[in-house]
């Protein structure tokens, strides 16, 4: 498992968390179900969460009948359990380079570090249909500890990644979001559209990944 859930173990309060991360923000029952545990001990875990600062309560969506109950989000105090420890590094190195180069040579510099890789995951992908292209993708992504999942729509298949592996390089440069937009476009030999980013307050980055539209039938002339 790669070294961005090292801090993140399956115990209940590491389940927790990932659970929260991928869903977004969820209730007791919803927890309890998840889980398959009582709702005393999930209040013990999250009472443990919330005084270190991972979780709060905040009151969930009206339905019109009752109180409203409470829901669990996490804070960004999470993010650090999820982004690479050379996070900093990275970002300080970013900026250097466009000063002493310019945002010229680091455009290139980053489609070249995009196409490396889609170097790693597109042998992986030959042969498959683009369906089991993009499930392909998500479990590689898992594997780099990425949490994703993918969903089907009339015309398209969507990417979910549920945490950022660099979230303050891609919060302060948006070509970052963009040269994983065209890693994954490489990757599955298809267009891919980013609709949600995380760093924008979205609790996951959404990929649309669109079906090629269906060639037109070759008609025939009658003579």
């Amino acid at each position: 498992m790669s070294t961005l859930y090292h801090r993140l173990d399956d115990s209940p309060r590491g389940q927790i968390i990932k659970l929260i991360q991928r869903n977004g923000p969820m209730g007791i029952k919803d927890l309890r179900q998840a889980l398959g545990v009582s709702d005393t001990a999930i209040r013990q875990q999250l009472h443990y969460l919330i005084a270190d600062g991972l979780i709060e309560a905040t009151k969930a969506r009206s339905t019109g009948r009752g109180r409203p109950g409470k829901v669990y989000a996490l804070t960004d105090n999470v993010r650090h359990l999820f982004a690479c420890e050379c996070e900093d590094l990275a970002l300080a190195l970013y900026e250097e380079l466009l000063l002493e180069q310019g945002p010229g040579v680091v455009q290139r510099l980053l489609d070249r570090v995009g196409q490396r890789m889609a170097e790693q995951y597109r042998y992986q992908m030959r042969g498959l249909e683009l369906q089991e292209r993009v499930r392909t993708l998500s479990r590689l992504l898992d594997d780099r500890g990425i949490m994703s999942d993918t969903r089907e729509v009339e015309d398209a298949i969507i990417l979910h990644e549920y945490n950022c592996p660099y979230h303050e390089l891609a919060a302060a440069h948006e070509e970052v979001c963009q040269m994983e937009r065209k890693m994954l476009s490489d990757v599955l030999d298809a267009e891919v559209e980013l609709v949600d980013r995380i760093v924008d307050g979205h609790h996951r980055c959404s990929f649309v990944v669109k079906r090629a539209a269906p060639r037109p039938a070759a008609s025939s002339n009658s003579t």
